[in-house]
């Protein structure tokens, strides 16, 4: 691993006590995986500059706790709509955050992390097969081209600083399955990117996060197609 001397215990440290934090039980494999996938972005950056954070500290707060940070809302939201087993599409994934993170910790899920960077998508691949996640697929393409996906739907969207909303959800409407949902991370929403949501899109929950040591705005945005007015008293999920 590309850490100094005793980082690795040191963090590993710091992912145990913050976990509760998060809502999260991190068990003492989960805390290695994670810390491996930290390495192989530190590792392949030097050569493929995957990331513009280079600090350890930064890195492990700024994508680490960051990416973790989403796991349990995801969970629960999953939970209240009797969803299991989910197909998860994340765009623009890049070094996998959190497509990656979301892998590692839900095995259930099956995640596709797409990118219109080769190298990025196989750095992906890479990590699937180092961490062994047979859950977890790297797909190089653009999201809104016609044939960049074998199974063209998905339960769950995700992105992180991908795009606007609105074209988030432009480019990737085509893929949501029936009553599949997005699920945007971001920094904040500004009120000209809240009015500017398509107008076949619900925006429908606002989730503010919390990341420990991050001294930082961050918020999940929860969007779905809207229903036309005569089904949207009959819509079930939340």
């Amino acid at each position: 691993m590309p850490f100094e001397p005793g980082e690795p215990s040191r963090l590993d440290g710091r992912l145990e006590a913050l976990g509760p934090q998060l809502g999260l039980t991190l068990s003492s494999q989960d805390r290695t995986h994670l810390l491996a996938y930290m390495a192989m972005i530190q590792r392949w950056t030097k050569v493929y500059n995957l990331t513009a954070v280079r600090d350890t500290d930064e890195m492990f707060t700024h994508h680490l706790l960051d990416c973790l940070a989403v796991i349990a809302p995801l969970r629960q939201r999953c939970r209240e709509a009797g969803e299991g087993a989910l197909r998860v599409l994340d765009v623009g994934s890049g070094a996998g955050l959190p497509g990656v993170i979301l892998a590692m910790l839900n095995p259930a899920w099956q995640v596709t992390c797409v990118d219109a960077v080769a190298k990025k998508a196989a750095f992906i691949r890479q990590a699937a097969a180092e961490l062994a996640l047979p859950n977890l697929h790297g797909v190089h393409g653009r999201v809104e081209a016609a044939g960049t996906f074998k199974t063209p739907e998905f339960d769950l969207i995700t992105s992180r600083a991908f795009a606007s909303i609105h074209d988030f959800t432009a480019l990737t409407g085509h893929l949501l399955a029936p009553q599949g949902r997005w699920a945007a991370m971001k920094a904040k929403l500004s009120a000209e990117e809240r009015a500017a949501v398509p107008a076949d899109v619900e925006m429908f929950h606002v989730e503010q996060l919390e990341v420990p040591d991050l001294h930082e705005n961050r918020c999940l945005v929860w969007l779905r197609p809207r229903l036309p007015a005569d089904q949207s008293v009959r819509q079930p999920r939340q």
